[in-house]
């Protein structure tokens, strides 16, 4: 079974439907949040992969090799942000503008070395960070996965309050 254009063209338009409302499909606006959210997700994963050595490069080396379950979080990590960007979200005057940074930063500390991260070393020494440290980096990726899902969960509830049509925090809407 090969994949025609006709194939990429379903997924794309798949995408673009799960991203947006009905009445804003195929926008200039829609096609620049889905360029800014493959930017994002590109940058996720360089700022993740390449300081971790989970994307191999000569600038980082890694004393402890790449554990099975960091390349699923990279992976997921990838995915989320993008997600989280190319879901409209609501206008710029509600709330401050949040970002899933912190998610994003956390999953490095998750999927890192345990002995090439120098705030670690500093921390725990070298046998606190392979007997302290390695044990918590699972449970931190999924801290930081779960982090990731909740602000996509957020965004995706809000985002027909992208036109002001939400009702204000705290009034009752009919059921």
């Amino acid at each position: 079974m090969t994949h025609s254009s006709d194939g990429f063209e379903w997924n794309w338009k798949c995408l673009v439907a799960f991203t947006t409302s009905s009445t804003d499909r195929s926008t200039p606006r829609t096609r620049g949040r889905l360029l800014r959210a493959t930017v994002m997700s590109g940058l996720a994963l360089l700022v993740v992969g390449v300081p971790t050595d989970i994307i191999d490069t000569p600038l980082f080396s890694r004393e402890i090799p790449v554990r099975w379950w960091e390349y699923p979080v990279l992976v997921a990590t990838v995915a989320l942000t993008g997600a989280w960007f190319a879901i409209q979200g609501p206008t710029s005057s509600d709330r401050a503008r949040r970002t899933p940074l912190g998610g994003v930063l956390l999953s490095v500390f998750a999927v890192g070395c345990p002995v090439c991260n120098k705030l670690v070393l500093i921390a725990l020494g070298t046998s606190g960070a392979l007997s302290i440290w390695q044990p918590v980096q699972p449970f931190l990726a999924l801290i930081s996965l779960g982090l990731l899902g909740f602000a996509v969960t957020q965004r995706w509830r809000r985002r027909h309050c992208a036109d002001n049509t939400c009702p204000a925090p705290g009034s009752k809407t009919s059921a």
